[in-house]
């Protein structure tokens, strides 16, 4: 019987070439310069790292960095990873790898809005098109252009995680002749499996889920066989490279990526159902809740939820979001997610969307429900509707005496 991911999770990345025992975790290997024994050796070397992977100059990747592409790879079900310095700039380096001036990108409504402003920017400048599809994918046959060589995808989107019917877009642009790229950072690999339902590309910012720990910054690509060449060429290119010192963090955190996850469902999931409860709330944003218009195909296409939701207020004063947020003590306000700690910001979702007319919808909070107890997190969060309701509890200023309880 073929192990688990999970048990892969525990094993993978331990590969070493020295004798004697072997360590749990692979050695962090710091280096810039490496020697050879011979100028022939040098040579031979270099001759083949266009082809395969070897260290042969820091710039071209390490060991450490190396053990962690191939616990990615295994994660993503993939044929080889790239490591990224951020999370965006995997997105940018995918973006670069497949397009040329004079063709064109699609991207869905939902689109982390920093690659957003690079396709409306940075892409726009060098003579590649960008236009957006809605987010559930309804409208990408009739959006395709002649020109179009790829289609990005986020399943589910960012801020509201809408569900797309990936197999489905990805036929479509395979008939068409583009390639498919799909941002996996909700999934994480373990949720969904980009490259299993059609995808040629995975990006994920392992910033988020695969570190867990709220200290590094980092983004994969993995692709099948096909498309490896085009991103190869182009990080190498750009001399890309990660810290060895990152490239450890991150596989340490990978090593309990499952058991974090399973912790932040059980306490998503449940705060996502109280919240369904509150008459303060016009609609709660989680594929995995019966009701929400993606959760047929969550259940088809995904294997489980993470700590992520959002949810719109119902017509109240226009600063309630930003009181709510501020009268919360456990939830930190801050960019990113996946960490262990939960997070609370308030997401801008009629300049976040311009397919979608989000106008007559209320101000929406996402969430990030982290490692924490989930009892406390509703009490906090309960405090949070009593202030926009008209309470008087102090806030922030409770987080305090919660320090000294």
């Amino acid at each position: 019987m073929k192990p688990s991911i999970l048990t892969h999770l525990a094993h993978a990345g331990r590969a070493s070439a020295v004798d004697g025992g072997q360590p749990v975790n692979p050695p962090v290997v710091r280096a810039s310069t490496v020697l050879f024994d011979s100028v022939a050796q040098m040579r031979e070397m270099r001759s083949r790292r266009g082809s395969e992977r070897l260290f042969t100059y820091g710039a071209r990747g390490n060991p450490t960095a190396f053990a962690l592409e191939d616990m990615v790879t295994e994660l993503e079900a993939g044929y080889r990873t790239r490591l990224f310095p951020s999370g965006l700039a995997a997105a940018a380096m995918t973006l670069l790898a497949y397009l040329r001036p004079g063709q064109h990108v699609l991207l869905p409504d939902c689109v982390y809005e920093p690659v957003r402003k690079l396709a409306e920017g940075f892409l726009a400048q060098h003579g590649i098109a960008a236009s957006f599809y809605a987010a559930d994918g309804h409208d990408l046959q009739a959006r395709l252009r002649r020109e179009t060589r790829l289609v990005y995808v986020e399943a589910p989107g960012s801020l509201a995680y809408e569900m797309c019917d990936l197999p489905a877009i990805a036929d479509i642009a395979h008939r068409h002749g583009a390639l498919v790229a799909a941002d996996n950072t909700w999934g994480s690999g373990l949720l969904y499996q980009p490259l299993a339902l059609g995808a040629d590309i995975s990006l994920m910012a392992a910033t988020k889920y695969l570190s867990g720990h709220s200290d590094v910054m980092m983004g994969t690509v993995c692709t099948l066989e096909a498309a490896w060449p085009a991103l190869a060429a182009v990080a190498d290119a750009f001399g890309i490279s990660v810290s060895p010192d990152d490239a450890y963090l991150v596989q340490r955190g990978m090593r309990s990526l499952g058991a974090r996850l399973s912790q932040h469902e059980r306490s998503a999931l449940a705060v996502a159902h109280w919240l369904r409860t509150r008459p303060e709330v016009a609609e709660v944003f989680c594929p995995a809740l019966p009701g929400d218009p993606g959760h047929a195909l969550w259940q088809r296409d995904c294997h489980g939820t993470n700590g992520l939701l959002s949810f719109a207020l119902r017509a109240v004063a226009p600063d309630a979001a930003e009181r709510f947020i501020d009268s919360l003590a456990l939830f930190g306000i801050g960019a990113s997610w996946g960490g262990f700690e939960s997070l609370a910001v308030i997401a801008d979702m009629r300049g976040a969307r311009s397919v979608t007319d989000w106008s007559g919808r209320g101000q929406v909070i996402r969430l990030h429900i982290g490692l924490e107890d989930v009892d406390d997190l509703l009490a906090d969060l309960a405090r949070g509707f009593e202030v926009i309701g008209g309470g008087r509890v102090a806030g922030r200023a409770l987080e305090a005496r919660l320090d000294t309880a």
